[in-house]
């Protein structure tokens, strides 16, 4: 009777000590990815961030923000903006209070329409326009609420203008003030 009972605890024991040790060699693999990253190694950080992203969760939930994050902008500067963005949705779910990422995300929604910063002489009709448009604005508000840019508060306005919505920009400013509680410029892990 005590030997299936000694056989249970071994294996819970073994499987334990396994599953730590897996969690400790993705640990591992963060800090070569994060040296890589700070050596100005982009291939071998975008090899070691594409080994990563199988086992992120067995990294801590605030490590994996910030590789999240991380790996976001070695995208971002590497040209590869679908992957950027939904890394960087990522972390802002994990951290709204993030405007970073907020900003990151809202330029990057915008990088695939053209001229997006230019005033157009009468607002657009443009479904997709208006569509990236609206998914940018609340990014871009976040980041500067958090962090006051002229040049990103002359594109929020711009924007707004652009799809004839003069309701919300009437009301912009106390959108700003609400959005500046809380806001974080750094991770922690």
């Amino acid at each position: 009777m005590h030997k299936p009972l000694v056989l249970i605890l071994f294996m819970l024991i073994t499987a334990t000590i396994s599953k730590a040790q897996s969690a400790d060699e993705v640990y591992d693999r963060y800090l070569d990815f994060n040296l890589a990253r700070l050596q100005g190694e982009e291939d071998k950080a975008t090899d070691l961030a594409e080994q990563l992203m199988k086992d992120t969760l067995k990294l801590a939930p605030k490590v994996r923000v910030n590789f999240y994050n991380s790996a976001a902008k070695l995208y971002e500067d590497g040209s590869q903006s679908v992957k950027a963005i939904e890394l960087y949705e990522r972390v802002v779910a994990a951290q709204p209070q993030y405007y970073v990422a907020h900003r990151a995300l809202g330029y990057l929604y915008l990088k695939n329409i053209p001229d997006a910063d230019k005033p157009l002489d009468k607002p657009s009709t443009n479904q997709d326009y208006i569509k990236t448009v609206k998914k940018s604005l609340p990014q871009l508000e976040k980041a500067q609420a958090c962090d006051a840019d002229e040049n990103t508060l002359t594109l929020i306005k711009t924007l707004y203008k652009n799809i004839g919505d003069s309701a919300a920009l009437a009301s912009l400013d106390n959108r700003l003030k609400t959005l500046q509680k809380g806001c974080i410029d750094i991770l922690s892990d």
